[in-house]
């Protein structure tokens, strides 16, 4: 049976994520910090489907031990190892990263420094096995940063920048790498946040995620729709968009 493996399990849309591989037949392996909540998790998933489901301890943060607990994992899944989803992220507050560097390193780290060095590691697995997919969540934020959440947006759109080179480094060894957008979805991380719209649900973000996934997209904006607003916002010329309370 083809294993995937998802880390930042717990969150709103990796849970969403996992029920639907889960749907479809794949064993899982839950990575996370909380531990308690994970192995809830993976015995409700379990019970749910009727997929095997096991638990890794991992934390975005803690980088010097990523390479012995995604190791571990690589020795103990092997070939049924079918691809990764990395869901990891941390909205933070723009308000007080302005003027807490403890608070901004923690955005950018959980954004991008936790996945690169996760992605550096799976990258390498990967390349040696081939035929296998990374799909990994960075956001619609990344696209043009507004005073909003500007830390956060830089982190996402470093990331999408870092996986069009893996995605360009891993082609010739059959390796697919997936960049999923996701605008305003709900969950934890957004719930109460002033100014949202079009909010998607979980379950249906989780559904595209997977289409996506299937159809080898490269890039895919989560619901489809967020690719021709980020299209519009995009064009905006600078002096008019420095202007705007975004």
């Amino acid at each position: 049976m083809p294993s995937v493996l998802i880390l930042g399990a717990t969150s709103t849309i990796a849970r969403a994520v996992a029920a639907e591989f889960a749907t479809h037949g794949f064993d899982l392996i839950l990575a996370g910090r909380d531990r308690e909540e994970l192995d809830a998790l993976a015995a409700d998933l379990k019970l749910r489907h009727g997929v095997s489901t096991s638990t890794l301890p991992f934390d975005a943060l803690a980088f010097e031990t990523h390479e012995a607990v995604l190791g571990s994992c690589f020795a103990q899944v092997g070939e049924a190892l079918e691809g990764v989803v990395v869901c990891l992220g941390y909205l933070g507050d723009q308000a007080a990263a302005q003027g807490d560097f403890f608070e901004a390193r923690r955005i950018l780290d959980t954004n991008f420094t936790g996945c690169v060095s996760a992605l550096n590691i799976i990258a390498n697995h990967f390349e040696k096995m081939q035929k296998r997919f990374i799909c990994v969540l960075t956001s619609v934020a990344g696209d043009r940063g507004r005073r909003s959440n500007y830390l956060y947006g830089a982190a996402k759109g470093g990331l999408s920048i870092y996986l069009q080179g893996l995605r360009n480094r891993l082609f010739h060894s059959n390796v697919r790498v997936i960049t999923i957008k996701p605008g305003f979805v709900d969950t934890r991380m957004t719930y109460g946040r002033p100014g949202l719209f079009l909010v998607a649900t979980p379950e249906a973000v989780a559904r595209s995620i997977f289409n996506a996934i299937k159809n080898s997209q490269d890039i895919a904006y989560v619901p489809w729709f967020w690719r021709w607003l980020m299209f519009i916002i995009r064009q905006i010329p600078e002096g008019l968009f420095k202007r705007m309370r975004l």
